[in-house]
This record gives structure tokens, C-alpha cells and sequence, in this order.
């Protein structure tokens, strides 16, 4: 159901709310790929799935908005931990993250978010939803998902567990491919090198004494 568009300078609580958790996504996303540092921008993208499922939770989309902190935040950013630690990815910060090609990058964002946020003007200008609780549409959802995406759906479920099992062998030492075992420390010979001044200097006082 659909009404007259109400006046964008007068928002309600809910668009306000709404806009604040669109900045809070939009703002954490960027800091995923800026950051040299691969568990910060893993935990930025936590910030970035949480502050999108508010938006679902204000658009009364409460299933949507649980499965996005479910699978999303408490199955696809964790494994991205795991990854890391099994890797032995470097924890710090790295200089390889940088690719150099940030201008490139920042000018497909551009246009990639000016056609999408253009389609959705042109296509809900004069559309408006009022924004009342209702008894929610776990049951439509759930029959999409497990009917018209079944597939989509156990592709990604092979695909995530392809990534484990490959975090893992990259992981083992003893499977060939895997990375190489710590090579064992050097021996400290800097004690031994050096040795007693007498010894280095070839004979003792004594020895040097008797032979006058």
C-alpha cells in the first residue's frame, strides 16, 4: 500500500534512524578497504553487517534483519577470522593490502553506487510505505528461500565449506603445498667465536715470559 510522499523536510523518527544506520554501514564499509590491517577490517565489516540489519529492524523486516546477524555476522565474518589465524596471515599491518589502484577503485564505487542509487529514485520516486509493525513474513521468506533460491542457497553453503577445508590444508605442514615448518634457530656461536683474549692472542703472559 502506497501513499502520498510526505515532505522531506520533515522526517519522521524512523527515517532519522534510518539515515543513521545507512551513514554508520556506508562509513564501516570504507574503512574495510582502507585498512591495512586485516582483523581491524574484518571487524569493521561486523560494524558494517550490524548497522545494516538495524536498517532491516527499521523497516520492520525482522527476519531479514536476524538472518543478516546470524549468517553474515556470526558464520561469514568468523570464518574470516579462522582463515586468517589458520593461514598465518599477518596480524599488523601489511603494505600488500594496498594495491595502488585506489583511484580506479574509487571511481568504479562512484559510478557502481550513482546507477543504483539513479534506478532506485527513478523506480520508488513517488512510491512511499508507511512503516507499521506487522506480523512479519518468515513464511513467505523461508518458502522462497528453500524453493526459487534452493540453489543459490546450498552454492553458497559448498562454497563456504570449500574455504574452510582450504584455510585448513594451506594450514598443514606435514600435507605437501602446505607452508613450509619453522626452520630451527642458529646456534649462539657468538660466546665461542670470541673466546678467552689469551687463547686469541696465541700464547699466555707466561708462556711469552718464559721465552726471554
Amino acid at each position: 500500500m502506497t501513499e502520498e510522499v510526505p515532505s522531506y523536510l520533515s522526517p519522521t523518527g524512523q527515517e532519522v534512524v534510518f539515515l543513521l544506520m545507512g551513514a554508520v554501514a556506508v562509513g564501516s564499509a570504507l574503512l574495510v578497504v582502507t585498512t591495512r590491517q586485516l582483523v581491524h577490517a574484518a571487524l569493521w565489516l561486523v560494524v558494517s553487517f550490524g548497522a545494516l540489519a538495524g536498517c532491516y529492524l527499521v523497516l520492520t523486516a525482522e527476519f531479514v534483519a536476524w538472518v543478516q546477524v546470524l549468517i553474515y555476522v556470526g558464520a561469514v565474518v568468523v570464518l574470516m577470522l579462522f582463515g586468517i589465524m589458520l593461514t598465518r596471515a599477518p596480524i599488523g599491518r601489511s603494505a600488500d593490502l594496498d594495491s595502488g589502484n585506489r583511484v580506479v577503485a574509487a571511481g568504479v564505487a562512484l559510478a557502481t553506487a550513482a546507477i543504483l542509487v539513479t534506478v532506485v529514485i527513478d523506480g520508488f520516486r513517488t512510491a512511499y510505505t508507511p512503516l507499521t509493525p506487522g506480523a512479519g513474513s518468515a513464511s513467505e521468506l523461508g518458502a522462497s528461500v528453500f524453493s526459487t533460491w534452493v540453489l543459490p542457497f546450498e552454492a553458497l553453503s559448498v562454497l563456504l565449506l570449500a574455504a574452510l577445508i582450504g584455510a585448513i590444508v594451506l594450514s598443514r605442514t606435514d600435507i605437501p603445498g602446505g607452508p613450509p615448518a619453522d626452520p630451527p634457530d642458529p646456534p649462539d656461536t657468538s660466546t665461542s667465536s670470541q673466546g678467552d683474549p689469551a687463547d686469541q692472542s696465541g700464547s699466555s703472559p707466561s708462556d711469552r715470559s718464559g721465552g726471554h
